[in-house]
């Protein structure tokens, strides 16, 4: 069985295209039934296009206010059959409507350690402050920003010096990486939330043991294929 998702998207979409990669492989059980994006003619849409995935642009600049903006792409990812929502560099806060239809079901992948840099521009954030780690991290969504309880983060060397979009992209690579492996733990029904601690139970894959990594540090650790 693999577990049906939607995909909302707002630019580039290149962890879509980790999703993809590793779903077209048959390493990541799930099925992207729908992809959404917020704005017009982004690359994400081309990405999705190009694997014959079912995309549609839904602006938010066409609805009076979120809530009837989150009951639209609600609607149509129930029509496409969507169990779970994974935010893909989705520009947008999501509401309760959207959180009531997919409960624990919504995954948000963000580019800094939080609870550290919250919100937009967190790896300019980050340089600025002059932080000595940065990072990644996936967790789920709840109705405040960048908040809900973490399921898996990366770490890597924040160098002297360093300009914010080489430490994006950094960090980029990292996101390729742990996003994937987060679906496939919820894909297989393995994350259990306790309180804000999130419990990833033991599975059939091992630990990965290719090393291909810059020096990071990954947590919980990655497991084979990812």
């Amino acid at each position: 069985m693999t577990l049906p998702i939607g995909v909302l998207i707002s630019g580039s979409g290149s962890n879509l295209q980790a999703l993809i990669d590793r779903m077209e492989v048959g390493v990541l059980d799930v099925t992207i039934q729908a992809v959404i994006s917020n704005v017009p003619g982004v690359k994400g849409l081309e990405r999705a296009a190009n694997h014959g995935i079912f995309s549609q642009t839904l602006s938010h600049r066409n609805y009076p206010d979120r809530a009837s903006y989150d009951r639209i792409v609600v609607r149509v990812l129930r029509d496409a059959g969507v169990q779970a929502v994974v935010l893909a560099g989705f520009m947008r806060l999501v509401g309760p409507e959207l959180l009531a239809a997919f409960p624990g079901r919504v995954l948000n992948i963000h580019p800094a350690l939080l609870p550290s840099f919250p919100g937009l521009h967190a790896q300019e954030q980050a340089a600025a402050y002059g932080v000595r780690l940065a990072g990644c991290t996936v967790h789920f969504v709840d109705e405040e920003v960048d908040h809900g309880p973490i399921i898996i983060q990366a770490a890597v060397p924040a160098l002297p010096g360093e300009e914010a979009d080489a430490l994006g992209d950094r960090i980029l690579a990292l996101e390729h990486r742990i996003f994937p492996q987060a679906v496939q733990w919820l894909a297989e029904d393995r994350l259990e939330v306790q309180g804000r601690q999130v419990v990833v139970r033991p599975g059939e894959r091992l630990l990965a043991t290719r090393n291909d990594l810059p020096p990071c540090l990954v947590f919980p650790p990655l497991e084979e294929g990812f």
